[in-house]
């Protein structure tokens, strides 16, 4: 049986979605965008800004479900411009610091045309 996820400290889902998922010992998050929950919309026009919204969201949404950043096993990382990886990987090497397995790939275009999305997966 699984339980929805929602904090208010990270942006509504943008579509029929969940911000996260518990099942079992685990948690899915949906994949995180730059949106600043205070106001509902991207502020960020950086990489790097960009990034901290997304691990800020993340880590809420995360911290909402019973767990951390610190317990996440796996991260899905999608970048409008493989340019930008590292400096993605700059920001995102202060936040997941027990370097989960990962995938990062390029996408054409993301919603909100932001520059950066991730999704993760952890454990409870």
């Amino acid at each position: 049986m699984s339980e929805k996820v929602y904090t208010k400290n990270a942006p509504d889902a943008i579509g029929p979605y969940s911000q996260a998922v518990k099942t079992g010992n685990l948690v899915f998050t949906s994949g995180q965008i730059a949106i600043n929950p205070s106001s509902g919309n991207v502020e960020a026009t950086t990489i790097e800004e960009q990034t901290h919204q997304v691990c800020k969201n993340l880590k809420a949404v995360l911290e909402e479900a019973g767990t951390s950043l610190d317990k996440v096993v796996k991260t899905v990382c999608f970048l409008k411009n493989m340019e930008d990886f590292g400096a993605f990987n700059g920001i995102y090497g202060e936040y997941f610091t027990e370097k989960p397995a990962r995938s990062c790939v390029a996408a054409k275009q993301l919603p909100k045309d932001v520059l950066v999305e991730v999704e993760v997966i952890a454990e409870l």
